[in-house]
């Protein structure tokens, strides 16, 4: 099958992993395999499990991987990491990577109902299971879909997009992306429609994200990523949007940070050690190169740890 996607952030992120030819590496967001790829041919001994919870994604992957004993491609969440791993027995990793954006293919494919620009059902599981996204417009109330609209999506008009929603879902079902796309301009002042590009962008971010639980599965990674690293093991996370980057950032300071005593003691007397270093003071971002190239790469960042002791 053809899985389009341009992988972000190429040459930093597996650069940012410092892979060892007989490590053990996990691509915890395989999508097309682009990242998987480059990891396993830096592999000779090593092994590397890639990871997606799209079915398309894991076919696409596993074919691009073929040619590589040392990969093997999964179907699941990286949220379950802890019994991914176990399964495959293995115990510490040496480095993991997670792309968190949404694949070039899922976007561009219209029958997955991902894209604002391309008239399709409004679907959106990148498991191809669960509900859907119009089930959640169907069945949320209007103070619901307000809160993920302003939670997942930072919208300003949530609420009067929410309770047009409610009216016009009592007239017919909110079945299509071009349906929800014209509620949400609609329910948008003229003057906003004119900022900060598609007046639906924020509204279909919220939803994929609610319909995928995609904060939540970051948000139970986390630990359990950084736990499974082998002393000297890296994390390195790809971001797109501010929430996931926000948690992504505090969680590599909870990690980094050191003594905890009062300011006013003497000396330290909790004995706590930072657990992890930052890889570089800065995200990564897209060079000019690659942002000419992919203009997806726009809001990508690049955060990456690497772990320095146990708990």
């Amino acid at each position: 099958m053809s899985f389009h996607h341009i992988p972000v952030l190429l040459e930093e992120a597996v650069g940012a992993l410092n892979i060892r030819p007989d490590g053990i590496y996990l691509d915890g967001t395989a999508g097309g395999g682009g990242h998987s790829l480059q990891i396993a041919r830096r592999l000779t001994t090593g092994r590397l499990v890639s990871v997606d919870k799209d079915p398309q994604a894991v076919e696409a992957a596993s074919h691009r991987l073929r040619d590589y004993p040392q990969a093997q491609v999964v179907q699941g969440d990286f949220a379950d990491l802890r019994d991914i791993l176990s399964g495959l027995n293995i115990r510490r990793v040496d480095g993991i990577l997670l792309d968190l954006g949404i694949s070039s293919h899922q976007v561009d494919t219209a029958e997955r109902g991902f894209s604002y620009h391309l008239d399709a059902p409004l679907d959106m599981r990148m498991s191809s299971s669960g509900k859907t996204a119009a089930d959640l417009l169907a069945q949320l109330n209007a103070a619901e879909l307000t809160d993920i609209f302003r939670r997942y999506g930072e919208e300003k008009f949530a609420l009067r997009i929410a309770k047009n929603i409610e009216r016009i879902r009592a007239e017919e079902p909110i079945l299509t992306t071009a349906h929800l796309s014209e509620i949400v301009r609609a329910s948008i002042p003229a003057p906003a429609r004119r900022e900060g590009g598609h007046p639906a962008k924020r509204v279909f971010q919220a939803l994929r994200i609610a319909v995928n639980g995609e904060l939540d599965s970051l948000a139970a990674a986390l630990n359990t990523a950084f736990e499974k690293l082998n002393i000297g093991g890296r994390l390195a996370i790809i971001t797109f949007h501010s929430l996931e980057d926000r948690m992504v950032k505090q969680a590599f300071a909870g990690f980094c940070k050191g003594c905890v005593c009062p300011p006013d003691f003497p000396v330290c007397v909790c004995g706590k050690a930072p657990r992890g270093r930052l890889v570089g003071r800065k995200p990564q971002t897209a060079s000019p190169t690659e942002l000419a190239q992919n203009p997806r790469s726009k809001s990508a960042k690049l955060r990456t740890i690497e772990k320095l002791q146990d708990e």
